[in-house]
């Protein structure tokens, strides 16, 4: 048997804090079971693009950064927010050159994600940016950046070794070995 339809019921939604970036809503709720229950739900005001840039060597590069929520250094592929109903593919060509510098002739779009389905519904598109070109840098001020370029392979290990946790980038980065066979 196949479970298509929603087998939850909302009976009241309240937003309980929002700001230019979220939305959290605190639902009471009829669940599958047929009980009362309740469910926070975190709604994010822009999508997700995520890039793995990948140079004529077969090396792609890392962005590290300080992130607040939890409390230490994160290395990721390039990634950033595309507000709902903009282009994602620009979006990504921003975050792109804003990390990096880097701008790139070949785009792929390699997959659409959700992060944390259980509590948000965040979504992503990956990409492959490839055929690239360098130039400066334009990090956003709360952005306080460092750039790393290593092969995929070793980008891969990094993920494989838990260096690199960020979830976007780990569906990135797993995505585009599976592609390219590393």
């Amino acid at each position: 048997m196949e479970f298509t339809e929603n087998p939850w019921k909302t009976l009241t939604s309240t937003v309980v804090y929002d700001n230019n970036w979220l939305k959290i809503r605190h639902e009471e709720v009829v669940t599958p079971a047929n009980t009362p229950g309740i469910y926070g739900v975190v709604s994010f005001k822009n999508k997700a693009v995520v890039v793995v840039p990948i140079d004529q060597d077969g090396y792609t590069y890392l962005v590290g950064q300080y992130r607040y929520p939890l409390d230490e250094y994160s290395w990721e592929v390039p990634e950033g927010g595309a507000p709902i109903g903009t282009d994602m593919l620009e979006s990504a060509r921003r975050e792109l050159k804003e990390e990096t510098g880097l701008e790139a002739e070949k785009w792929t779009m390699i997959g659409r994600i959700h992060t944390s389905n259980s509590a948000t519904d965040e979504e992503g598109f990956l990409y492959i940016a490839e055929q690239l070109s360098q130039g400066a840098h334009e990090p956003e001020e709360t952005e306080q950046l460092q750039i790393r370029r290593v092969s995929l392979a070793d980008a891969v290990d990094m993920v494989m070794n838990s260096e690199i946790t960020d979830a976007l980038s780990v569906c990135a980065l797993l995505k585009v070995a599976r592609l390219k066979q590393i």
